[in-house]
């Protein structure tokens, strides 16, 4: 073989062995947490990564609610860490453990990870948050670490949709609540009435009715 088709066939090889290194990153871990575009934001600090930053408002624009949190907190040190608190844009958010945890606290293990947002994970909630931050904006989130302290980063604000929507709050607008309740009041009393009046008729005005009649036919 020349010496030109050599070097061809190394440049190639290396082409090819990069592309792979960069498939084996996007297919690992980091990519699939959360399963939502991964072009959202994330930083290091330290033993501290955050992945997937967002901040997610409720489905329907005008909405009231609250709003919440979405990331993954990786520790990549030798000790537990804990979150101890979460703002923002200045506003302090309410930190709940996923479901079933030992503790009241957020700890993300030593070597591990852990999921904010989504059923079942810890949540980050900020009770009055459609009122807040505004769709389409980039806000400041603030994480406090036991041990790492603050990391800053800028998380894009969607509403509870598409990607979003398994990462959206839990909680509904009291709007909506309303507006179920009313239709169904007002079909529970439309069908009380109807009802209330057949069976009046069935158990009273009918059956007199036909005994009267048969009674008519009878006498003729």
């Amino acid at each position: 073989m020349s010496s030109s088709l050599r070097r061809g066939a190394l440049a190639a090889a290396a082409l090819a062995f990069s592309i792979a290194s960069l498939a084996a990153c996007g297919a690992g871990h980091d990519a699939q947490t959360l399963q939502i575009k991964p072009d959202n934001a994330a930083t290091t600090v330290g033993e501290v990564k955050i992945q997937n930053g967002i901040v997610v408002t409720q489905p329907k624009p005008g909405d009231g609610g609250p709003a919440v949190v979405a990331a993954t907190l990786f520790n990549d040190g030798r000790t537990d860490q804990t979150l101890e608190s979460v703002t923002v844009a200045d506003k302090p958010a309410e930190l709940k453990p996923a479901k079933g945890a030992k503790s009241d606290k957020i700890t993300i293990p030593s070597g591990g990870s852990v999921v904010l947002g989504g059923d079942g994970n810890a949540s980050v909630v900020l009770p009055d948050g459609s009122s807040e931050v505004t769709n389409g904006d980039v806000q400041e989130v603030t994480f406090t670490f036991s041990k790492t302290g603050k990391v800053v980063l800028k998380a894009f604000v969607y509403p509870a949709e598409s990607y979003f929507s398994e990462w959206g709050p839990s909680a509904v607008p009291s709007a909506s609540a309303s507006a179920s309740g009313e239709p169904s009041e007002s079909a529970s009393g439309e069908a009380v009435e109807p009802s209330g009046s057949a069976s009046g008729d069935a158990a009273g005005a009918e059956p007199s009715d036909a005994a009267s009649a048969s009674e008519s036919a009878a006498g003729h």
